[in-house]
C-alpha cells in the first residue's frame, strides 16, 4: 500500500485530502505545518507528498528546498505543491526547485487522483531504473574483473604502456601472440580506455564461424538471400557502428570475407548478403591472431593489403614463459577470483609451490595456468604445496 503525506495548515484541506485518498486505498498521514512535515517526511518512507505553498513559519517553497537536499532521506519522493493563490510564476519556481507537479485550490478531485497515481508510478520507475543501473554497473565491474592485465614484468609493462598510447586514438590495432596469452584482454583494455568506451564493443571469433557463414555474420543478410535467412539481419559491422569491432583469430578468415572486410575499411561501408545497397558504418577495428600473418601472406591465405590496413599499430602479447616473474601475482589473482566465484574459503600457495609453477613450461600460457590453479584449489588443502603441484598439476 502506497504511503502519502499531506502537509497543510488548513484542517479542512487536510481532512478532504486524507478522506479522498484513503477511499482510493492509500495510507495517508497529515502534518499541520512545514516543520512537522519535514520531520515526518524524513522519517516516514513516503511514496508521495502533498504540500501547501502558503503556510506560516516555513512555507511550501522552503519545505520543498529542505526535502530536495541531496543528503535528504526523501530527496527522491515526488512532491506536489498545492495553493489557493496559484500563478504561473509560483508554479514555475516550484517545478524548478524539484516539485513533481502543482495543483490549484479548489482541488479538482479527478486531477488529484490522476496526479497521485502518476506521482507514485514515477517514484517506482525511478527506483527500478536506479536498481537496473546499479545491476548494470555491478555486472560491468564483474565482467571487467575477468579482463585484467596482471603482472609487473618488463614485457607486460611494455604492452600496458602501448595500450595507454594507442587507446585514445582511432588507429587500428593488430594484436599478435600465442593462444592463451590474453589477446582479448588487451583488446578490451584498448576499448575501455578509448573515446568509444560508451559505445558498443562487438566481438567476432573468426575461427568459430563456418566459412560459408562468416560473410553473413560480419555484414548481415537480407530475407531470402539463402536457405534459413527468414528475416533481415544486421551484421557485426552494423552492430558496432559508432563503437569498436574486435575480430579475433582473423588469420582464420576466408579470402572472400577478407576482400569484403578490406572494402569496409577502405570505404567505411558494408553491403548485406543478398543486397546491393551499401550501408555506411563508423567502426574502429581491433584484430587479433595467433598466426604469423607474414607466412600466411606467402602461402596466399591472407591478403597483404588487408594486413597493412589492420597492422597500423602492432601489439605483441608475450608468452607466459617469457614473463614467469608474473606467475606469483597471477596465481594470487586467480586464487582469489576462483574462491570468490565458488564461494569457498580463501586458499594460498606456499613459496615452494610458486617456485615449482615458475619452473614449469606453459605452452597454454595464462589460460593453462588458470586451469592448473583451479584444479589445485579443488583437489588440495588450505595451503597448496610443491607436493600438490607434483601430484595434481
Amino acid at each position: 500500500m502506497a504511503k502519502i503525506l499531506v502537509i497543510d495548515d488548513e484542517r479542512a484541506i487536510r481532512n478532504i485530502l486524507k478522506e479522498t485518498l484513503e477511499f482510493e486505498g492509500y495510507k495517508v498521514d497529515v502534518a499541520e505545518n512545514g516543520a512537522q512535515g519535514v520531520e515526518m517526511a524524513q522519517a516516514g518512507n513516503y511514496d508521495l507528498i502533498y504540500s501547501d505553498v502558503k503556510m506560516p513559519q516555513m512555507d511550501g517553497t522552503e519545505l520543498l528546498a529542505a526535502l530536495k537536499q541531496p543528503d535528504s532521506n526523501c530527496a527522491d519522493v515526488p512532491v506536489v505543491m498545492i495553493s489557493g493563490h496559484g500563478n504561473i510564476e509560483t508554479a514555475v519556481e516550484c517545478i524548478k526547485q524539484g516539485a513533481y507537479d502543482f495543483l490549484e485550490k479548489p482541488l479538482d478531485l479527478n486531477r488529484l487522483l490522476v496526479t497521485t497515481r502518476h506521482g507514485i508510478d514515477s517514484k517506482q520507475l525511478r527506483h527500478e531504473a536506479t536498481t537496473l543501473r546499479n545491476e548494470a554497473t555491478a555486472l560491468k565491474k564483474k565482467v571487467n574483473s575477468k579482463y585484467q592485465m596482471i603482472g609487473t614484468s618488463r614485457a607486460i609493462e611494455g604492452v600496458r604502456q602501448m595500450i595507454a598510447k594507442v587507446a585514445p586514438t582511432e588507429a587500428r590495432v593488430l594484436i599478435t601472440g600465442e593462444n592463451g596469452t590474453g589477446k582479448e584482454v588487451v583488446a578490451r583494455m584498448i576499448f575501455e580506455q578509448s573515446n568509444r568506451a560508451d559505445m558498443p564493443l562487438v566481438t567476432c571469433n573468426c575461427a568459430a564461424i563456418p566459412s560459408e557463414l562468416i560473410e553473413s555474420e560480419l555484414f548481415g543478410h537480407t530475407k531470402g538471400s539463402f536457405t534459413g535467412a527468414v528475416k533481415d539481419r544486421a551484421g557485426k559491422f552494423e552492430q558496432a557502428n559508432g563503437g569498436t569491432l574486435f575480430l579475433d583469430e582473423i588469420g582464420d578468415m576466408s579470402l572472400a570475407a577478407q576482400t569484403k572486410v578490406l572494402r569496409a575499411l577502405q570505404e567505411g561501408e558494408v553491403t548485406r548478403v543478398g543486397s546491393d545497397k551499401p550501408i555506411q558504418v563508423n567502426v574502429r577495428v581491433i584484430a587479433a591472431t595467433n598466426k604469423d600473418l607474414h607466412r600466411e601472406i606467402e602461402k596466399g591465405t591472407f591478403r597483404e593489403d588487408l594486413f597493412h590496413r589492420l597492422n597500423v599499430i602492432p601489439i605483441h602479447v608475450p608468452a607466459l614463459d617469457d614473463r614467469k616473474e608474473d606467475i606469483p601475482e597471477l596465481v594470487e589473482f586467480f586464487t582469489q577470483q576462483i574462491c570468490e566465484e565458488q564461494g569457498w574459503a580463501m586458499k594460498s600457495f606456499d613459496s615452494a609451490a610458486i617456485a615449482a609453477l615458475q619452473q614449469r613450461h606453459w605452452p597454454g600460457n595464462i589460460r593453462e595456468l588458470r586451469n592448473v590453479v583451479e584444479r589445485l584449489i579443488i583437489l588440495s588443502g588450505t595451503e597448496i604445496s610443491a607436493a600438490d603441484i607434483e601430484h595434481f598439476a
